[in-house]
């Protein structure tokens, strides 16, 4: 299986080839688990604006606060936020935007997809 590898221009640069181990795999699907969870992506699209504490995000995105605590451990133990205490609170923020990236992908593909069944239905 081969990948792209972007520069920091954007521009595909070199493709190589990218063996996926068993436990590459395993690892790519962990993280694919922690972003399968509408709460979780939805936390991190209020992060894009910025670093927020727990109940900032629970404002929000209108979840409880055990709730985004919950995932906001999950998503800092797969790498997706960092976290800083300061004062009483705990902040987060996005550890890069690659994630955006893959969303982006995925949303491509479902205006693809959405494109082909209306021309078929038309």
């Amino acid at each position: 299986m081969s990948s792209r590898r972007r520069t920091s221009s954007g521009n595909a640069s070199e493709i190589r080839g990218a063996r996926l181990t068993p436990e590459k795999i395993d690892l790519v699907a962990e993280r694919f688990r922690a972003l399968a969870e509408p709460a979780r992506l939805h936390l991190m699209n209020a992060l894009r604006e910025g670093e927020r504490t727990v109940g900032e995000l629970a404002e929000a995105t209108g979840l409880g606060t055990a709730n985004v605590s919950k995932h906001l451990q999950l998503l800092h133990t797969a790498g997706f936020v960092r976290r800083r205490k300061e004062g009483l609170h705990v902040v987060y923020t996005l550890a890069d935007n690659d994630v955006f990236r893959l969303c982006d992908i995925m949303c491509g593909r479902l205006e693809a997809e959405f494109d082909v069944r209306r021309r078929a239905l038309a």
